[in-house]
């Protein structure tokens, strides 16, 4: 089942806390792009999209969006004071310089290790990788935000991907509707529950190891 708006947006707000003033970020398709509403005004953050854009704003009021202006989903964005605009060509090149300091972007499986696989599943028609092998490969931080499980109930963080990977070990952090990761070490670590998850539901729903702290934070 797919989440619900107020717990895509607990996610997001909960990744916005990643981002600190001066970073240049990339936002991916889906609940990463909600992230953009959480940064706060005058952050000196710089969000970048692949079809060239540095210096994104939030989402546009209804009626207000511009036909011209959009992500590289395609979804209506605004821009802030001093944005930049430029071809693929260059957005591409700015990734690849490494010059990215967080990418937030979607997975169908992340393996406990940090492996990421969500550009394609086998025998499904895809438009194609996107962006998704530069981001996941050469921004400095790469965070994955998701579904805990897949439709069937069967869960996406898993010992080891059976899908084609984007990335091997690329994975930072993790955060789901249940629960915030850190992946240190080639390692799964709990780092916060979601609220209303209890730490059961964080543990059977996970399919792969997970280091647990000593003391665990909720966030709400």
């Amino acid at each position: 089942m797919g989440l619900g708006i107020e717990t895509r947006h607990q996610i997001a707000r909960r990744a916005a806390k990643e981002i600190t003033s001066g970073m240049i970020v990339n936002l991916g398709i889906g609940i990463p792009t909600l992230v953009a509403d959480y940064i706060p005004e005058n952050s000196g953050v710089m969000l970048h999209t692949e079809n060239g854009i540095l210096g994104m704003g939030g989402s546009p009021l209804a009626g207000e969006e511009d036909g011209n202006l959009s992500n590289a989903g395609g979804y209506p964005v605004t821009i802030l004071p001093g944005a930049s605009y430029f071809d693929s060509a260059q957005a591409f090149g700015i990734i690849r310089k490494g010059l990215l300091d967080v990418t937030i972007l979607g997975a169908l499986e992340v393996s406990g290790k940090g492996d990421i696989a969500n550009w394609i599943v086998p025998g499904k028609r895809v438009p194609g990788m996107g962006g998704a092998i530069d981001l996941a490969q050469k921004a400095k931080k790469v965070i994955v935000l998701m579904n805990h499980c897949d439709k069937e109930g069967k869960p996406k963080i898993v010992d080891a991907c059976s899908l084609p990977l984007t990335v091997k070990e690329g994975a930072h952090m993790i955060i789901t509707e249940r629960a915030v990761f850190e992946v240190i070490d080639r390692k799964l670590h709990l780092l916060e529950i979601m609220n209303p998850y209890s730490l059961d539901e964080v543990i059977a729903a996970t399919g792969a190891h997970i280091v647990l702290p000593e003391k665990i934070s909720v966030f709400y």
